[in-house]
C-alpha cells in the first residue's frame, strides 16, 4: 500500500506543479509579448500559447479527482459528525461503516458511468482501430485547443473514482479492525515532535 500512497501523492504533486509552471510561462509570455523589444517581441508572437489554459484546466481536473481519493485516505474531507459522535460506540461504528460503504457504492457507480462515458466518447473507436475491426464507430470529439481525443481527458472519471472507491473500502476495513478513522490535524508539522524532544534534552 505504501507504493500506491507514494504514487498517489507524486501524481497529485506533479499535476499541480505542471499546471502552475504552464500558467506561469503563459503569463510571462503574454507580458513579454506586449513589450516593444525588437526581435524578442517578434519571436514571442510566433509562439502559440493558446493551448495553455485548456491544458491547465485538464491538469487541475485530474489533480482534483485524485486529490479527492487522497482526501478519503488522509481524512481531510469536511464532514459533520457531531450527532454521530454522541451515539453509543457500537451504534456510532455502524453509522460510520454505513457512511463509508455508501461512499464506496457511490464512487463505484461513478466508475461504471464514467467507463460508459469514456467508451462512447471515442475509446470504442480506438479499440476497434487497435484490433482491426471494420465495425463503424464514430471517432469521437477532440478538445478545442489541444485537439486531444476527449476520451483521454474523461478517463480521469473512472480512474480517479476507482481509486476513491478503493480508499473508502480501505478506510472502512481499517475502521472495522481498529476503530480508528484517519484524522488530519491542520496544526501538525512533520518532524516538530522530534525537534522538541531534541531541544528538551
Amino acid at each position: 500500500m505504501k507504493i500506491l500512497d507514494y504514487l498517489e501523492e507524486w501524481l497529485i504533486a506533479t499535476l499541480m506543479g505542471a499546471a502552475t509552471t504552464i500558467t506561469f510561462i503563459a503569463v510571462v509570455h503574454r507580458y513579454l509579448a506586449g513589450l516593444s523589444i525588437p526581435g524578442l517581441q517578434d519571436w514571442l508572437l510566433t509562439l502559440n500559447m493558446g493551448w495553455s489554459q485548456e491544458l491547465t484546466i485538464i491538469l487541475f481536473v485530474w489533480m482534483a479527482k485524485f486529490g479527492a481519493a487522497y482526501g478519503v485516505r488522509t481524512g481531510i474531507h469536511v464532514g459533520v459528525d457531531v450527532l454521530i459522535n454522541q451515539l453509543a460506540p457500537q451504534n456510532r461504528a455502524r453509522f460510520v461503516i454505513f457512511g463509508l460503504l455508501a461512499g464506496a457504492l457511490f464512487t463505484g457507480i461513478v466508475v461504471a458511468l464514467g467507463a460508459i462515458l469514456v467508451w462512447g466518447n471515442g475509446l470504442h473507436y480506438e479499440f476497434n482501430q487497435l484490433i482491426g475491426s471494420t465495425e463503424f464507430v464514430p471517432e469521437g470529439p477532440t478538445t478545442p485547443d489541444l485537439e486531444w481525443p476527449t476520451w483521454m481527458v474523461f478517463m480521469v472519471v473512472p480512474l480517479g473514482s476507482s481509486l476513491m472507491c478503493f480508499r473508502f473500502l480501505q478506510v472502512a476495513w481499517n475502521f472495522h479492525k481498529t476503530g480508528e478513522l484517519p484524522r488530519h490535524d491542520h496544526g501538525h508539522v512533520d518532524g516538530l515532535e522530534e525537534e522538541v524532544a531534541e531541544a528538551a534534552k
